[in-house]
Formats: structure tokens, C-alpha cells, sequence
């Protein structure tokens, strides 16, 4: 009888852990499903920029736009989101970004070079919102898992972003819509995300728990913190470096020797490699104060692999590919965890990342359009390159400061 009753006291218990282990579960498929539409639609647009320019007639630095335009609206967009946050909770928030996201990758199938800019611009501001938002998500809902939780969340960005950079010039081969379809069909996952995120918005209106608590202490001035602006200049960097790889590194190779498909694969070559980096990185900077090591090691890995692209040997071109790849992916797993280190709370990492993107990729949004004038100005891509390695090496300046053991305000 007293075993009867003990059993049927803990099904209680036992209902509200499964529940909780559903809740958790489809929270974390909603950020692994979020992260893959936050790279996708991009770097799908690398590998058939050619296919753009000969179908509509746009110069290099009107291509280069396709990718500055994405991270423009991240620069534009980004301080909004912690307010937005704020104001609907972060659920109905995220449940926004993806909304326009999946608007911004539709508009782009439409036969209209019009509705191309106009698509790639309102995917941009969804994306922001994403970039801004999800580590304070993760930072507030997996408190003891933020590491592993992390490093999931970037390598479903850099995986979905390694096959869309493969797959594009294969798929505008195989359908009649030609590259419209390579740049359309990630709308799949954006509504994938919108029905995982959709749950998640009925929790967040019964708790509401992206608000400030009295715990949280006096506000941050993130602009007055030397801190804030390193970590701001690191994520600019990095993120200039990055995006001007995946708009002009095919055409890089192209010119030198290498087929459309194979550089396309070489661009997703660059991003797949990066795959363990992101997962592994994040995990050990959570477990380390001080993250000066991993900066060095990865801004290094950047500075050889750009200089070995200037080779223009096929095999020291591969290994170059390799290293930028391993460099790209542990940069952004380190900067995503400066957000969530060096700052008290979930509120304040939001305004970190706001920060951060928001003056980080006005910068980076710079990249693709001057190197696209720096070669129409020098007939190659000689010169750009150089510009890449000494970008890597003001990363490893600007790293070394933001990985050192200390927290904002």
C-alpha cells in the first residue's frame, strides 16, 4: 500500500520533467532550425553571382551589393532588437524575424532584379533580429548549457550555410527558374522555423520572462566601455572577412582555373570545415577565463589561409580554403561567446549583441562592395587578398583585447 501510494505521489513529478524535457526540446529544434535561415539565404548568392550579372547586367560592385545589403540591414536593424524584445517578448520577436525572413527569400523568386534587392534587403532585417536575439534566448534558457547550446546554434548556421553555397549552382542547372531557385528554395526552412517557433509564442505570453528583473542591477553605458568597442570592432572584423569570402571567393578561383561547380564546392569546402570549429570553440571558451589562446590560434589560421590564396597553386589554394574556413568558424563561435562571457545577464548580452551588430556589420558591410571596386580598379584579385590578411591581422589586435578575463561594467 505504502509503495502504491510513493508511486502514484512521484507521477507528478515525473509528468512535469517530461514536460519540461519536451518544452526544452522543442526550444532547442526552434534556435537549430533559426540558426540554419540565418546564413543560407546568403551564401547561397556567392556561387551564381556570375549567373546574376550575365542574366541582368549588373556590374561587380552592383553584385557586391546582393551580399553588403543583408548585413546593412543588420547594422540598421540590430539596436531595435533588444526593445522589440522587450515590448512583444522574445518569443512573438523571434517569431517575427523568421516572418520576415521567409518574406525577404520569397520575394526573391519573383522575375524581377527589383524584387532580388528589395528580397535580400528584408531578409537582412529578419536575419538581424535572429543575430541579436538568440544568444540572449540561449543565455537565458539554457543558463548552465550556454557552451553546448552555442555551439549547436553556430553549427547549424555554418552547415546550412556550407550546402547552400555547394548546392546553388547544381540547383540553378536543374530547374527552369534558373538561380532564382537557388536563392528561393531556402524559404523551406524559414517555414520549418516559423511552425517550430509558433508553441514557443503561447509559452512566452504566459511568462514574459525577457523583462528586467530586479536583480539586474543599474544599466550598462556600453558605449562609454573599451570592452564593448572590442568586442564591437571583433565582430566587424570578423564578419567583413567572412562575407566578402563567400561573395567573391568563387570568382577568385574561377580566374584561377578552377570550373563554376568546383569553386562553388570550394566555398562550401570553406564552410563545412568550419562546422567542428564552431561547436568546439564556443564549449572551450566557456570553459576558460581568459580566451586569449583560441584568438591567437584562430585570427592565425585567417592570416596564413588568405596568404596562401594569393599562391594561386591549386593544392596551397585548397589548404588556404581550409585554414580561412577553421579561422572563419572559430571567430564567430568566439565572438557569440563574448556576448554571453563578458556580460551579468540576458538583458545585458542582448544589448551587447545589438551593439555589436549593429556597428560590427555597418563595417563588415563595407567588405564585399570595396574589394568588387578594388578589383574593377586593378583587373585582379592580387591586391583585395592583401587587403584580407592585413583585415586578419587587425582581428588578432582587436581579439587579444576582448579575450581577456573581464566583464562589462
Amino acid at each position: 500500500m505504502s509503495a502504491s501510494t510513493q508511486q502514484h505521489s512521484s507521477t507528478p513529478d515525473e509528468t512535469k520533467h517530461s514536460t519540461a524535457s519536451k518544452r526544452y526540446g522543442l526550444l532547442l529544434a526552434g534556435i537549430i532550425v533559426i540558426a540554419a535561415t540565418m546564413r543560407s539565404p546568403i551564401t547561397a548568392t556567392g556561387p551564381v553571382v556570375e549567373m546574376i550579372r550575365a542574366d541582368t547586367g549588373i556590374g561587380h560592385t552592383l553584385a557586391g551589393l546582393l551580399t553588403s545589403l543583408p548585413l546593412l540591414a543588420f547594422a540598421a536593424v540590430s539596436p531595435f532588437a533588444p526593445r522589440l524584445a522587450k515590448r512583444l517578448g522574445i518569443e512573438s520577436a523571434l517569431l517575427m524575424a523568421v516572418l520576415i525572413v521567409t518574406i525577404g527569400v520569397l520575394l526573391r523568386l519573383l522575375p524581377s532584379v527589383v524584387a532580388l534587392y528589395i528580397g535580400t534587403g528584408i531578409l537582412g532585417c529578419g536575419i538581424a533580429l535572429s543575430n541579436v536575439l538568440l544568444p540572449s534566448l540561449i543565455k537565458r534558457d539554457f543558463p548552465l548549457r550556454v557552451g553546448i547550446v552555442t555551439g549547436l546554434y553556430s553549427v547549424s548556421m555554418n552547415i546550412f550555410g556550407a550546402i547552400s553555397s555547394g548546392v546553388s549552382v547544381p540547383i540553378a542547372g536543374a530547374t527552369s527558374m534558373g538561380w532564382r531557385a537557388s536563392l528561393g528554395i531556402w524559404a523551406v526552412l524559414s517555414i520549418i522555423a516559423l511552425l517550430l517557433r509558433l508553441p514557443q509564442v503561447a509559452v512566452g505570453r504566459q511568462r514574459r520572462l525577457f523583462v528586467a528583473s530586479s536583480s539586474e542591477g543599474t544599466p550598462v553605458r556600453l558605449r562609454t566601455s573599451s570592452l564593448a568597442w572590442f568586442i564591437t570592432l571583433f565582430m566587424g572584423l570578423q564578419s567583413l572577412i567572412f562575407y566578402t569570402t563567400i561573395t567573391w571567393l568563387p570568382e577568385i578561383l574561377t580566374e584561377q582555373g578552377f570550373s563554376a561547380t568546383s569553386a562553388g564546392w570550394m566555398l562550401s569546402l570553406m564552410q563545412m570545415v568550419s562546422v567542428p570549429v564552431t561547436f568546439i570553440v564556443p564549449i572551450l571558451a566557456g570553459r576558460t577565463q581568459d580566451q586569449r589562446i583560441l584568438t591567437t590560434v584562430t585570427c592565425s589560421s585567417l592570416i596564413v589561409g588568405y596568404t596562401l590564396l594569393l599562391s594561386g597553386v591549386s593544392s596551397l589554394v585548397t589548404i588556404g580554403v581550409t585554414l580561412a574556413g577553421i579561422g572563419a568558424g572559430a571567430s564567430f563561435g568566439l565572438v557569440t561567446m563574448f556576448f554571453v562571457l563578458r556580460t551579468k545577464d540576458a538583458r545585458q548580452a542582448a544589448n551587447l549583441s545589438g551593439m555589436a551588430q549593429s556597428f560590427g556589420y555597418m563595417l563588415a558591410a563595407v567588405g564585399p562592395l570595396l574589394l568588387g571596386m578594388l578589383h574593377d580598379w586593378t583587373k585582379g584579385w592580387t591586391f583585395p587578398l592583401l587587403v584580407q590578411v592585413i583585415l586578419a591581422v587587425g582581428l588578432l589586435i582587436v581579439g587579444i583585447q576582448a579575450s581577456k578575463n573581464r566583464m562589462i561594467g
